[in-house]
């Protein structure tokens, strides 16, 4: 048995290796192949992924801000990260001839979703003469919050910095222009009023000064006292 078994593969070994080669090539042709699959569904998966990044990186480098009012292509833009007020109205056509820019930050660095109100001249002499914008900031209309105006707490001689109260029954002229909106004209009508009437017995007698409205009055309540 034994001999019949070696006279057959003595007969038979160049087919046998020849068999064992072809074995050895069908592992290694599966495994490379198999690695190859691999790899490239990795490089397909990274490719896609890199994709996905580079494509919310350009999304990232646009914002959507809204311009209003006196400019000549108001509406809804794209821009640019990092774009400021300006180039907004160069990128809207331009300012109308009737524009005042007077309170508007035009340096202000845009975020996405703001909005940018151009207000007409028109508008600002309305809103001065009714008290429902201040000259130093008129910032917020009745109708939408104007993002590009000056801070109302910016830098300002005639802007009160919310620590000091100030008695309207004996604060000086100068004391009383400290407070927000409250400009040379008012604080002297408001000394003339107390040394015709006598004290105030209440912070709201103040609006029977002439030229402070209840809208004046809500700025400066919390800043006032008898």
């Amino acid at each position: 048995m034994k001999e019949n078994i070696f006279n057959y593969l003595k007969n038979n070994i160049v087919i046998l290796v020849i068999s064992f080669i072809l074995f050895l090539l069908s592992v290694f042709e599966f495994v490379y192949f198999y690695n190859n699959v691999n790899n490239k569904n990795e490089l397909i998966d990274s490719f896609e992924n890199n994709s996905y990044e580079l494509k919310d990186e350009v999304k990232a480098e646009k914002i959507i801000v809204d311009i209003k009012g006196e400019i000549k292509k108001p509406g809804v833009y794209n821009i640019k990260v990092g774009s400021r007020v300006n180039d907004l109205i160069n990128e809207a056509g331009g300012l109308s001839k009737n524009a005042n820019t007077r309170f508007i930050n035009l340096s202000k660095k845009l975020e996405d979703g703001e909005v940018v109100v151009i207000y007409s001249n028109k508008e600002i002499n309305d809103a001065k003469k009714n008290d429902k914008l201040e000259v130093t900031a008129p910032c917020v209309c009745e109708e939408v919050k104007n993002d590009a105006c000056y801070n109302e707490n910016s830098t300002n001689n005639n802007t009160n910095n919310g620590s000091k109260i100030v008695n309207i029954n004996t604060a000086s002229i100068q004391e009383l222009t400290t407070l927000n909106g409250i400009g040379e004209s008012k604080a002297k009508a408001i000394v003339s009023y107390r040394d015709k009437n006598g004290k105030f017995k209440a912070i709201k007698d103040i609006m029977n000064v002439s030229g402070i409205s209840e809208t004046l009055f809500s700025k400066i309540k919390n800043n006032i006292t008898v």
